[in-house]
This record gives C-alpha cells, sequence and structure tokens, in this order.
C-alpha cells in the first residue's frame, strides 16, 4: 500500500490538503487544547468556535487583501446553495433600492408614511418590466448558476447576456469577446463562474464590460470562485459579491465562504419583508440562505460545522507563514505549475490535445485528451493506469465531459506538477 508521500492527487475535489494541516487537525480533532474534548464536540456557541471563526475571517482578508467595507460569512450548501442564496438576497437587495426611489417619486421617506395599495403596485410594475439577473455562461458551473436562477425566477427575469458554446460549436472550451455580451440595464446582478472546473476554462482576468460606467456606478457582479480562489490576487473592491466552497484550495468539504459588500447588508439594504415578496411574487428564501442573518450572528445562526472552519483557518494560516507576499507569491507558484504541465502537453500534439482555447485555459484545471494511433478510448485507459502506477492519481476528467483532468490546486507541490509533466512527456515518447 501507497503511503501518502508516495502519491500526488490531482483530484477537482475534494481536493488535497496540506499534511501538516491534516496532522495538526486530527490532533484537534481528539484533544482541542487540552480541553479533554476534540474541536468537533465544542459547543459552536463557545468561545473556542467564536475564535475559529474570527481568526479565519482575519486571516482571509490578510491574504486576499479584502477592504475593510466587505463581510465575510461562512456557511452551509456549497455552491450549488450560493447559485440560489445569491438570487433570493440580490434580488431581494435590487426590491430595496427600487423600493426607496418609488418612495421618493411619491414624495415620502419612510415606508409607512405611503399609501400601500399605491407602494406595492409600482414596485410590482417595476418587477415586472425591470427586474434582471445576467448570467454569463462559459461551462457548466454557470449554465447551472443560470439554470437554478430561472427554475426560482422564472425565464422573464433571467438574461442568457453570453453563453460560450455559440462561439465554440456548441461546447464550452470559449469566452466570447465582450462586445458581444448583452448586458441589462440596472441588473440586479452579473454572474460569472471565474474558473470551470468541470471544462478547463478560466478568466485571463477581470472583465472590462463589467467596469464601471461614465458615471462610476459599477454592476452588481457575483462571481463564483470556488476552484481558484487564494491562487491569484483578485480585485475584491470589483466584486459585490464572492462566494467559494472551501474543498479545492480553503480545506474541507462542508463550509461555503460569502464575501459580501457591507453596502448590501442592514443597515443599508436590509432585505424586503416576506410579505411583501409575496405581494410581489417573488420567492421568500430559506433563512439559512439569508446573508442579513447569517452576518448578524456572525455565521452562528445555525449549527456551523466549525472543525471545517478550523481547517480552512489552519490553511490560511499556512499560506501566510509559507508566502511573505501571500497571494501574489501563491499566484507565481501556480502559474509555474501550470505552464510546466501545459508545455509539457504541447510539445507532443500528435498524443494530447488540450480542450480549452489557448487564451482562457484554467491554471487550476487542465482538460485535455489522449489519443494513440486513433483510439481515444484506449490511450486514455492506458494513462490512467501507468499515471496510477507512478503515484499520480486522480486524473479522470468529469463524468460529463470524460478526458483527463489535472487539478492543479494550491496544494500541488511544484515536485508534484513536475511529475506529472516527467509522465506526460515520457507516456507520448514510448507509445
Amino acid at each position: 500500500m501507497p503511503s501518502r508521500a508516495d502519491i500526488t492527487y490531482f483530484g477537482a475535489g475534494p481536493a488535497l490538503l496540506p499534511t501538516p494541516v491534516l496532522e495538526t487537525a486530527a490532533q484537534a480533532l481528539l484533544n482541542y487544547k487540552d480541553t479533554g474534548l476534540g474541536i468537533a464536540e465544542h459547543s459552536h456557541r463557545s468561545q473556542y468556535a467564536a475564535d475559529i471563526i474570527n481568526e479565519a475571517k482575519a486571516d482571509l482578508a490578510a491574504y486576499l487583501d479584502i477592504p475593510d467595507d466587505y463581510e465575510i460569512l461562512f456557511m452551509q450548501g456549497g455552491g450549488s446553495g450560493e447559485f440560489s442564496a445569491t438570487v433570493y438576497n440580490l434580488v431581494g437587495a435590487w426590491v430595496t433600492k427600487k423600493k426607496a426611489e418609488i418612495l421618493k417619486q411619491l414624495g415620502v421617506q419612510k415606508e409607512e408614511e405611503a399609501n400601500q395599495e399605491e407602494l406595492v403596485s409600482a414596485l410590482k410594475k417595476a418587477v415586472d418590466a425591470e427586474l434582471k439577473l445576467d448570467y454569463l455562461v462559459t461551462g457548466g458551473w454557470s449554465l447551472k448558476a443560470y439554470q437554478e436562477a430561472g427554475r426560482l425566477l422564472g425565464p422573464e427575469h433571467t438574461n442568457l447576456a453570453a453563453d460560450a458554446r455559440t462561439v465554440n460549436q456548441g461546447k464550452f472550451g470559449k469566452i466570447p469577446d465582450e462586445s458581444t455580451w448583452k448586458l441589462s440595464k440596472s441588473a440586479a446582478m452579473v454572474y460569472y463562474c471565474d474558473n470551470e472546473t468541470v471544462d478547463g476554462v478560466e478568466y485571463p482576468k477581470f472583465p472590462d464590460a463589467l467596469g464601471p460606467d461614465a458615471n462610476g456606478v459599477r454592476p452588481i457582479v457575483v462571481a463564483d470562485m470556488s476552484s481558484n480562489i487564494l491562487s491569484r490576487r483578485i480585485p475584491v473592491e470589483n466584486f459585490s459579491v464572492i462566494f467559494f466552497g472551501a474543498q479545492k484550495n480553503l480545506g474541507s468539504t462542508g463550509v461555503t465562504v460569502v464575501i459580501i459588500k457591507k453596502s448590501l447588508l442592514p443597515p443599508a439594504c436590509p432585505q424586503p419583508s416576506p410579505a411583501l415578496l409575496r405581494k410581489l411574487g417573488l420567492p421568500v428564501p430559506p433563512v439559512i440562505f439569508s446573508y442579513e442573518t447569517i452576518a448578524k450572528n456572525n455565521s452562528l445562526y445555525n449549527t456551523l460545522s466549525i472543525f471545517d472552519v478550523y481547517i480552512a483557518g489552519q490553511v490560511l494560516k499556512k499560506l501566510l507563514t509559507t508566502f511573505p507576499n501571500k497571494v501574489d507569491d501563491q499566484q507565481a507558484l501556480a502559474n509555474q505549475k501550470a505552464e510546466l504541465i501545459y508545455q509539457a502537453l504541447e510539445a507532443y500534439p500528435d498524443v494530447y490535445k488540450i480542450v480549452p482555447d489557448k487564451s482562457v485555459r484554467s491554471r487550476m484545471n487542465i482538460c485535455f485528451r489522449v489519443t494513440v494511433g486513433g483510439d481515444t478510448e484506449s490511450a486514455e485507459a492506458k494513462f490512467l493506469k501507468d499515471a496510477t502506477a507512478r503515484g499520480l492519481l486522480g486524473l479522470k476528467g468529469h463524468r460529463s465531459v470524460g478526458g483527463i483532468r489535472a487539478s492543479n490546486y494550491n496544494s500541488i507541490p511544484l515536485t508534484g506538477a513536475q511529475a506529472l509533466a516527467d509522465f506526460i512527456v515520457n507516456f507520448a515518447q514510448t507509445q
């Protein structure tokens, strides 16, 4: 049986965790801070839990240089849960802002001073005519997000602003030119997935089309960064909401992180009442998906998995200790590792075909096909078998697209990326 040191795991998630973090966590699971109880046994209402959450928030803010006008939430439900939560919360924020506009038009300052029937009628007309959520679909996960918004709100309120399949023969693998994006005016949100785990597509940078308008007003931009968070510098101030599951670069499965502008939370922007949402024909969110509720309770409205937050916190402490320049150093390493693997693949074009267009290749999820003598199925089966024999595991592509996928997350050491690159070369040379 191989030991942990004998293998490099390139699985897409749950991903490899640093061995020192697991060793520390294993001890904490048995006896945390000499209390005689493991960390998973302590109450989530304890001071221990509060300290773990607060330290993880502070370390994440330090590592990514998150400005003070953002709040960090730890939630449950994964990225798929956030497909719903972002809809609920940002539609609610849109309604709150639209209500303020209508009250001003009616010449009143407070909602209780307005004629309620007149207010609701005006709001309902605005919802029917103006409420739009924009989606940039560049892969399987952004497609799921778009579909969930349509399920919750109906197609009349969801706008497919860009569909990468239209520029790539019906398949994902490119990002449409920004000049072709059909963005709505004053959308409740514009969503995109920064790195598509299944399809190996990553935005090279923040899209220019989502910058501020001529008046300096920024759109409400929401990004799913589940599979490339902590791997490169983020212009956080360009986003209203960033969310990510922990199980790629931050920690273990079971906790989801939301970074949200405080201007979208009370007191600046309280959510509308359930009664008003029902009158407007809009969905009422489950309370555990309410950002204002989670923020008000410092992520402890319900029983959060403190052990998973602890692991995330330990990963962050290791990153801060390892990289003096924080995320910038990690970005340089991530780029170096990806370049090693892509160069090995490009050296043998008769054997390997990299799936996405070169302009949008992911540094985190490297997707390719293997063909020898015109036979792809047998070649990929042999590639996986031989890789496993070398201790290179987790390389099978997603079940929906097949092929090979090497997930080059932060926990993959440079030596691991080099070992995979060497194997890629050797496999091609010996066929």
